[in-house]
Order: C-alpha cells, then sequence, then structure tokens
C-alpha cells in the first residue's frame, strides 16, 4: 500500500473546497456533513490555504474567537504544503508524520484534485467498519 501512488488513495470525491470568506462555522457544518477533518481553502481554483479541525481548536474555540463571524482567512494555514498525485502514499505519510499534520492537499496542473490523510493508511476494510460505525452513531444521535 505505501509504494502506491497518491492518486489511488487520495480522497478524491470526499474533500471540500472553500473560497476565504467562508466561516468557520459554515466550514464546520460542511466538515461535518462530509465526515473529513479539513477544507482546502480555495481562490481562483488556486489553493491559498487549508483549515483543520486541528485549527478550529486552537486557532478558533481556544482564542474564544466566534465561529459565526471568524472567517478562514483568519484561522487558516496559509501556504501549506501539497502533494503531486503520482508521488508514493509512503512519502506522504513520512511527510505528515515528520512535519506533524494529518491533511496533505494534493495538486495537479496547480489546482487541488483531493487531500491525502492519515486516516488513508488504514486498511481498507477497517476504514469501511469505521465509517459505517460513525454512520450508525450519527443516526442514534439525530433519531
Amino acid at each position: 500500500m505505501f509504494e502506491l501512488p497518491i492518486r489511488r488513495v487520495m480522497e478524491k470525491r470526499n474533500y471540500i473546497v472553500a473560497p476565504p470568506e467562508t466561516t468557520v462555522s459554515k466550514a464546520s457544518e460542511m466538515m461535518e456533513k462530509k465526515n473529513v477533518g479539513a477544507v482546502m481553502v480555495v481562490k481562483e481554483e488556486r489553493l491559498v490555504g487549508i483549515f483543520t479541525e486541528r485549527d478550529a481548536v486552537f486557532r478558533v474555540i481556544a482564542r474564544g474567537r466566534d465561529a459565526r463571524t471568524t472567517q478562514l482567512a483568519e484561522v487558516m494555514t496559509t501556504e501549506p504544503r501539497t502533494l503531486d498525485p503520482n508521488k508514493s502514499f509512503g512519502y506522504a505519510l513520512l511527510m505528515m508524520h515528520e512535519n506533524g499534520f494529518r491533511h496533505v492537499p494534493v495538486i495537479e496542473n496547480g489546482k487541488p484534485i483531493g487531500i491525502v490523510s492519515s486516516r488513508n493508511a488504514m486498511d481498507p476494510d477497517l476504514e469501511e467498519f469505521v465509517s459505517e460505525a460513525q454512520r450508525r452513531k450519527h443516526i442514534k444521535e439525530i433519531g
């Protein structure tokens, strides 16, 4: 699995892009709906930042900011590290480990095409199991 190109492992459909003026509250709602931990912040089809669940905790909640009025541009990580879709998944995992982050945008021809996360390292069957368990928990909570 670690030798596979990122293109084959990344989350292609289950990623979110939002403009920099999106509020943290709106971005968080989008993340919850798609069950993802990051939003790629895009302006004119170019990646300008990334906003993660850790940013929400450390840069918004811990600092007493209002998620309904704080824009992603104010609290996102600017100029995030990115990956080419043809790099190996092992390379991506090593980069995440060495730099202490869990999500990396995947860029091709200057445009974001997906995101790779440390969660992708989970065995596909286990990942499906975890996803189903989370879906059932969510249904139970709202039902």
